[in-house]
Parts: C-alpha cells; sequence; structure tokens
C-alpha cells in the first residue's frame, strides 16, 4: 500500500508551552498542548492548540534546531 500524498508523519518528542500567532483571534497566545514534531525536511516545530478558541497552532523553531549540514570540502 502506497502511502498517502499528503500523509504527515510526526514524531512527537516532548511538550512545549510555546507562544504562537493565532490567525482566528489575531493575537499572540501560547500555545497550549504543545508538542514538538520534526517536519519532513528535517527542521523542528510545535504543534498546539490555541487556549482561547481551540484553533491549530504551528509554529516553526529557528534554524538552531534543525541539523547543520556541511559544505562539500574542495578537492586539490
Amino acid at each position: 500500500m502506497l502511502p498517502l500524498p499528503f500523509a504527515h508523519k510526526a514524531r512527537t518528542v516532548k511538550n512545549f508551552m510555546a507562544e504562537g500567532y493565532c490567525v482566528k483571534c489575531k493575537a499572540k497566545k501560547e500555545i497550549s498542548d504543545g508538542l514538538e514534531e520534526t517536519m519532513k525536511n528535517g527542521r523542528k516545530a510545535i504543534k498546539g492548540k490555541c487556549p482561547t478558541c481551540g484553533t491549530v497552532m504551528f509554529k516553526i523553531l529557528g534554524k538552531a534546531a534543525a541539523p547543520a549540514t556541511n559544505p562539500p570540502s574542495p578537492t586539490v
């Protein structure tokens, strides 16, 4: 069976209480029930819910959380 084209594999690592922007409330709020996930490209993100309206909130973490890539070494 082939995977669905829009299937999302998320790894739940730990709970977070991060601040994110709720599109529905149009305000910055603390993400409730936040879980850290790893996206397809290897970057980390936090996914949770708005404490007021219950809308899903998603915050991509900074580049420091992403795996470092080494530039190719020059050949002599």
